[in-house]
């Protein structure tokens, strides 16, 4: 079994990658910084790759060198900072490129390993997506829409792939990481690290299979218990964000 972890140098990501590899993964950690990504995959005894999922040419070379995939989880992600800024002032350049990593990244990765996993007969994808996706409030006009983005590429991506590849997308909640370090207060309602991870371990295994293009929340989510009524989850939309009228 052999997972690509994009994003995978430091954060959600990296324990993404410890859990897989203690699950008897073959883990292959990718992303821009060399450093990171070579300390991670030195400590759960995987295989690093440097990649760029902006950028088409960089992430299908990685593609080529990781080979085979059974498992692709497309955790890279960015946001454009603390610092609070009118989004007409944002370099344009800049708040675009949170949607070149955020959404054009995640599909440059699912489009170089979908073709490799249907010939062999399957895999799985899991992105992680944001809360920021459909929670209310809030003024950026980068990040949350580019994440509601992704959220919603992995639901219609889910339904082109149904019965040949599962497709997930999940929130992580709101972790300490070097994406949010500044953003909220330490009395913030902060979700356990461990949490994000226990569930893509969880995904990764095929018994939830079921729960592919549904949104499930790392803390909110028991998706034990989700699997147990999921004749209820279709039969009512559930763990779907729509219009509701």
């Amino acid at each position: 079994m052999r997972a690509l972890v994009t994003g995978g140098g430091r954060g959600i990501g990296a324990g993404i990658a410890q859990a897989l590899a203690g699950d008897g993964w073959d883990v292959v950690v990718g992303a821009r910084s060399r450093g990171q990504v070579e300390a991670v995959a030195g400590e759960i005894g995987g295989e690093w790759v440097e990649l760029d999922v902006a950028d088409r040419e960089s992430v299908d070379h990685a593609v080529a060198e990781v080979g085979e995939l059974d498992l692709l989880v497309a955790n890279a992600g960015i946001s454009e900072g603390h610092e609070r800024r009118p989004s007409w002032e944002i370099d344009i350049g800049e708040w675009w490129h949170v949607y070149g990593v955020n959404v054009l990244g995640v599909h440059l990765c699912c489009r170089a390993v979908i073709p490799g996993m249907l010939e062999r007969g399957g895999g799985r994808i899991v992105i992680t997506g944001s809360g920021a996706a459909y929670l209310p409030g809030g003024d950026r006009t980068a990040y949350p829409p580019s994440k509601a983005a992704a959220c919603r590429y992995g639901e219609m991506l889910a339904n082109e792939l149904a019965g040949r590849i599962p497709v997930f997308f999940f929130s992580p909640g709101l972790v300490q990481t070097e994406l949010t370090a500044g953003a909220f207060g330490d009395d913030a309602p902060w979700t356990p690290p461990e949490l994000a991870p226990e569930l893509v371990r969880k995904l990764a295994t095929g018994r939830y299979d079921a729960l592919a293009g549904r949104y499930l929340h790392a803390e909110h989510d028991d998706v034990d218990e989700l699997l147990a009524r999921i004749d209820e989850v279709r039969e009512r939309d559930l763990n779907a964000i729509r219009l509701r009228r």
